[in-house]
């Protein structure tokens, strides 16, 4: 076929798709290969020449595309309510970051190599405070990646009407499998040139996968090192004997299960008596295993990147914490300990029926094929513990079947919030009680769920959760970015 033909057929091929750059694919590709289905057009033409924006100036960055189409196909009814909020160029100065910044990260392993990771610090909006945001280290670790969780951060920090802006960072490095001197190296290489950039009143940055109390405390050693000044403010998620708080361990999975509670509350249920599927096995599984089952729920699948676990007889919370918190091995040796328990290599826990999912381990992790399985099998409620981990096709199967719905932005942010918490601990020098800590905690989240589900329903989107976390989010960051003017 010559030149003209293949034009001829270009031109009737975009004349019955258009050039809507928000529908222009039924899929995209994520960075790790896996094709997601796409939720469709943005309605708002303001929110919709943000998106185009953000796509020509970011190519090729496929969740930080998601995490952008779900919030700007979201927010156009308060753009029409509220036409000052496109007046002042909100949208095109809030998808771009403040700040990114990208460094060199040099170490010696234990062999005497000098290996060569990359870091990544994105500070995306400070009108709401300080800059807050955990560190993630992985070997999925891009730019991408640390863009699309430092623009969820955002609107999560904002949720928790705490005074604090978002940010992320992290580094393609993977501290599993490495020693404890190899991981102590890495993170002051890392924090040698991350110094620059953080302090309590500027940026505080806190963990996330691969970063727990061991390279906080590395990290924080080489801080207060290179700056000879012990400024607890500046990193949270640090040991109980310097700085840290209590209940920050918990926090986000205890706060994930505490949104699904008062979303089940709103119908008359709580979560005892349910059965539930965990994803992940990190800290944020454990715990949310750990609330849940304090609740009267029974927990019966976690998981890791190898597959997966079913234990009829619920987990056993103790032991999982043995597992991966101490003997830092694969979920497979869990099932290997427990009488009755079974291990399923290279799948993701969804095919159970349960009543309440609790998606905890990373990006995209349940696509629409397990949101169709969960649905056959009778689940009324999935909360996000982890961000973003639902597919935009599977979010929209579980709203149009009418089961309860939480972003992570609203139900994962427990762990944040009692970072700040642990921030004002350290601007008091003090520290508050395990109960009182979680009883605070409890209140933030109770008051995010509310929050969200009121706005929801102001917008004529009763129980429309993903709606009234952007929703709601947005409009607090909008109107202090007004206040501050055009910076």
């Amino acid at each position: 076929m010559g030149f003209v033909g293949k034009f001829l057929i270009c031109c009737v091929h975009f004349a019955v798709r258009g050039w809507d750059f928000a529908v222009w694919a039924s899929t995209i590709k994520g960075s790790n290969g896996k094709e997601m289905q796409r939720k469709g057009k943005i309605v708002h033409p303001i929110a919709e020449k943000a998106y185009e924006d953000v796509l020509r100036r970011n190519p090729a960055e496929p969740e930080f595309h998601q995490a952008m189409e779900e919030f700007l196909g979201s927010i156009g009814p308060v753009l029409e309510k509220h036409p000052e909020y496109y007046d002042h160029a909100l949208l095109e100065r809030l998808v771009e970051p403040e700040r990114q910044i990208i460094f060199r990260v040099p170490w010696i392993d234990d062999a005497g190599k000098c290996v060569v990771n990359r870091g990544y610090r994105v500070e995306f909006n400070s009108a709401l405070g300080p800059y807050k945001g955990g560190l993630r280290f992985h070997h999925t670790v891009n730019r991408n990646i640390i863009k699309f969780l430092g623009f969820e951060q955002i609107f999560k920090n904002a949720l928790t009407g705490q005074g604090i802006g978002g940010g992320k960072g992290g580094s393609d490095f993977d501290p599993h499998g490495k020693s404890d001197n190899e991981v102590m190296r890495f993170c002051q290489a890392f924090m040698a040139e991350l110094y620059r950039h953080i302090g309590q009143f500027t940026d505080v940055p806190a963990g996330d996968i691969g970063v727990g109390g061991r390279e906080i405390g590395y990290l924080f050693g080489q801080y207060k090192r290179l700056t000879n000044r012990f400024e607890a403010g500046v990193l949270t998620g640090k040991g109980l004997g310097w700085g840290g708080s209590l209940a920050r361990t918990e926090a986000t999975g205890y706060g994930t299960v505490m949104f699904a509670n008062s979303m089940l509350a709103r119908r008359g249920e709580s979560m005892d008596g349910q059965t539930v599927a965990i994803s992940g096995s990190g800290n944020v599984a454990i715990y949310a295993a750990e609330y849940a089952q304090k609740l009267g729920a029974k927990v019966v699948t976690v998981s890791d990147s190898s597959g997966w676990v079913f234990d009829e007889d619920g987990i056993d919370v103790a032991l999982l914490k043995q597992v991966k918190e101490v003997d830092r091995a694969r979920i497979s040796v869990y099932a290997q300990r427990k009488s009755g328990a079974v291990f399923t290599a290279g799948a993701r826990p969804w095919s159970v029926p349960v009543t309440v999912a609790l998606p905890c381990a990373t990006q995209n992790e349940l696509d629409d094929t397990d949101a169709l399985a969960l649905i056959r099998g009778g689940v009324k409620c999935v909360a996000e513990g982890a961000n973003m981990p639902s597919t935009p096709a599977a979010i929209e199967h579980f709203q149009n079947a009418g089961v309860l719905f939480a972003p992570g932005k609203a139900a994962n942010a427990g762990g944040v919030a009692t970072s700040a918490l642990e921030m004002e601990q350290n601007a008091s020098r003090c520290r508050w009680s395990f109960d009182e800590t979680a009883a605070k905690l409890e209140r933030i989240m109770k008051d995010i769920h509310d929050g969200c589900a009121a706005t929801a329903a102001e917008y004529g989107e009763d129980g429309n959760y993903v709606m009234g976390a952007n929703i709601l989010g947005f409009t607090r960051v909008a109107d202090a970015m007004i206040a501050q003017g055009f910076i």
